[in-house]
């Protein structure tokens, strides 16, 4: 009998506000210089640019020039600021602007003036949002979908079809969180929640996906990657073949086809190390084989980020997929590095030590999410890096927290977990350990100096 954490979902939730814009080309990309705004003519971009195999090949990718500001502030972050982001539109309002920012509009006009090829943008306002969380729940309730469709995604795919920027490469992150949690935080599992049963019974997260694929997908320049969670929530085999079920569903609902999903993406805002390479699934230690011994791996099927996206890739285009589907790993926070970082493999006097050892991976627990600590940029922006992937991105902005430490009043509609407060000792979802976390966190999308610079003392590759 597998033990009970094999069906135990791990859940990635994180949200920030949206104000990135993500970008990457065929090697690391730095952005030009930051100029003023301005628009191309309808009648010069009129034609909609066709769609390539991978829209980050070849490509200079826009550079947010709000968070380019803010890394740019810190001391050392002018090493990182040229580095592409993506843009979170994580509420109505963001689509203009919040509190006199950028809107939607004015990140697509400033992508054309900056000479940018490819922006990407965070779709990430579903009704009930996160239904598994507290740190990212959402403006939207459980059936305010008529809100979702026409004050919500309609605006934005207007924006999207405008002739001025119908030569930019536009993808679109298709609501991070969601629907993973329909087949691992739902009754019978022992990680069921309320909230994620409701958002199940009603079928707004299966109706809102399907309708934002239908609509963005009609706009011709537009790539849309939906989340397939990462390899510590989806890897284990009750969760992985039902996740790619569940993603095919949404596809197909609300007058979308399969043919609206360009890829996936896998660790958004998580720390997933892209590649161990210290030990793989099949290795034995003393004690017999690491899968099952091991409790860091605990009979998941896979190690790190890269090899679970081959392997998704390979499931989802069974279930309708096309054949060409890509695959993107968020890279922002997972390389590990400093002085923590292994050089070797463990010794093999037992799986826990061969794969503690090793592992580059330095989290207290698999399932630890939050603001952690020890962490490190990881690969810088690339497109085509490995075989099946069409880049590692930066889709969590550096330095913008995953939640807030402490409660903290706010009308952003964000709440408490538990799972950021250094303090917590922990739930079935990671093995009771303490949380991880850094202190003195501000919530979700807020600026974390703390965390940012060491997200840079831990950078792997070094700055």
């Amino acid at each position: 009998m597998k033990p009970l954490t094999s069906s135990v979902a791990l859940p990635n939730p994180r949200v920030r506000r949206g104000l990135v814009a993500l970008s990457v080309g065929a090697t690391l990309l730095t952005g030009g210089a930051v100029t003023g705004l301005t628009t191309t003519s309808a009648s010069a971009s009129a034609q909609a640019a066709a769609r390539v195999d991978n829209p980050y090949a070849g490509a200079k990718v826009y550079v947010n020039p709000e968070w380019s500001a803010k890394a740019a502030a810190e001391p050392g972050g002018s090493r990182i600021s040229n580095q592409p982001t993506a843009v979170w539109i994580d509420s109505i309002a963001a689509i203009d602007g919040v509190d006199g920012g950028m809107g939607l509009d004015d990140h697509l006009a400033r992508a054309v003036s900056q000479g940018a090829q490819t922006i990407q943008l965070v779709i990430y306002n579903l009704p009930g949002r996160d239904c598994s969380a507290l740190a990212s729940n959402g403006e939207l309730g459980p059936t305010d979908l008529p809100r979702y469709k026409t004050e919500y995604i309609d605006p934005i795919a207007a924006i999207l079809a405008k002739p001025a920027y119908a030569q930019l490469r536009i993808v679109n992150i298709v609501e991070i969180d969601s629907l993973p949690n329909l087949v691992t935080n739902v009754t019978p599992r022992p990680t069921a929640t309320p909230n994620c049963d409701t958002m199940k019974a009603n079928g707004n997260y299966v109706k809102g996906v399907g309708y934002a694929l239908a609509k963005l997908g009609a706009v011709p320049n537009t790539y849309n990657y939906l989340d397939a969670g990462h390899h510590g929530w989806i890897g284990w085999d009750d969760n992985f073949n039902s996740s790619a079920k569940q993603l095919a569903e949404a596809a197909k609902a609300e007058g979308s086809t399969q043919a609206n999903v360009q890829g996936f993406i896998v660790n958004t805002a998580n720390y997933g190390a892209t590649t161990e390479p210290f030990f793989k699934i099949g290795d034995t230690a003393n004690d017999g084989p690491i899968r099952e011994k091991s409790k860091w791996i605990d009979w998941n099927r896979y190690v790190d980020e890269q090899s679970f996206a081959q392997a998704f890739r390979t499931e989802v285009q069974k279930e309708g997929f096309a054949s060409n589907v890509g695959m993107l790993i968020d890279t922002s926070r997972n390389g590990w590095g400093g002085s923590a970082r292994p050089t070797a493999a463990g010794p093999k006097t037992t799986s826990d030590a061969y794969v503690n050892g090793g592992r580059l991976d330095r989290r207290i627990h698999l399932g630890n999410w939050c603001n952690q600590k020890g962490a490190g940029l990881g690969a810088r922006p690339q497109a085509a890096p490995a075989a099946g992937i069409d880049a590692y991105v930066w889709i969590k902005p550096p330095g913008e927290s995953d939640g807030a430490s402490k409660e903290i009043p706010n009308d952003e509609g964000k709440g408490f977990d538990r799972m950021c407060d250094p303090t917590y000792t922990g739930n079935a979802r990671n093995g009771n350990s303490l949380s991880g976390a850094l202190p003195d966190a501000p919530l979700s999308g807020h600026w974390f100096s703390a965390q940012f610079q060491e997200l840079m003392k831990n950078a792997y590759p070094a700055l």
